[in-house]
């Protein structure tokens, strides 16, 4: 049915494209923002080990002073709650 030269096809077309502009993005997974690191006396942060465990065998450890998870300089031979060993 095409009524002054305009299809129903081209009409439902520009609705569907219409109402995807809007929906899609609303339901599409936005990255998640960057996460927030916390201070160190949450964590127990202290400046030594704690049994064998130190943050330069952590999981988390960014040589040379700093932490995915804990703010601030962090001590190679530091220790805190976070502490997470390294997979070899």
């Amino acid at each position: 049915m095409e009524r002054d030269g305009v299809s129903r096809r081209a009409v439902l077309g520009a609705g569907v494209a219409a109402v995807a502009t809007v929906v899609v993005p609303a339901i599409t997974p936005h990255p998640a923002a960057a996460q927030q690191k916390v201070k160190p006396a949450l964590v127990q942060y202290q400046l030594t080990p704690k049994n064998k465990q130190q943050c330069d065998t952590c999981l988390h450890w960014v040589a040379p002073d700093q932490c995915k998870m804990v703010e601030g300089k962090i001590a190679a031979k530091g220790w805190c709650s976070l502490y997470a060993v390294k997979p070899k």
